[in-house]
């Protein structure tokens, strides 16, 4: 059974701030590359969403609600509501993740 993978706004844009910086710091041909792979990840979804991991940092606070799947360093956090998966966050993850998901999904 297939699932529909949504982007959430703060979704999209955390994909084209991350495009613009490889852009603009590395290469075109890089960020096309990273975009390519990233939106190729959170496609997969749509088959088998429940093998993403949980984020160690929402289990730290009893959070079972979200998970996620890495394009390495990025991390996709997604949520899966019947039978929708929602992008929630695309990040790097060598950034402060811990106060990142505190004010995205906790304070929403």
């Amino acid at each position: 059974m297939s699932y529909q993978v949504f982007l959430t706004d703060d979704a999209a844009y955390d994909l084209e701030d991350l495009y613009d910086y490889i852009e603009s710091h590395d290469a075109p041909e890089k960020a096309d590359y990273v975009l390519d792979n990233i939106e190729e990840t959170f496609s997969s979804l749509a088959k088998n969403p429940e093998r993403g991991t949980y984020p160690n940092e929402l289990l730290a606070v009893g959070l079972r609600e979200y998970r996620e799947l890495y394009f390495k360093p990025y991390r996709i956090i997604y949520r899966i509501i019947g039978k929708h998966v929602y992008v929630m966050v695309i990040a790097d993850g060598r950034r402060d993740m811990q106060s990142l998901l505190q004010r995205r999904l906790l304070q929403a």
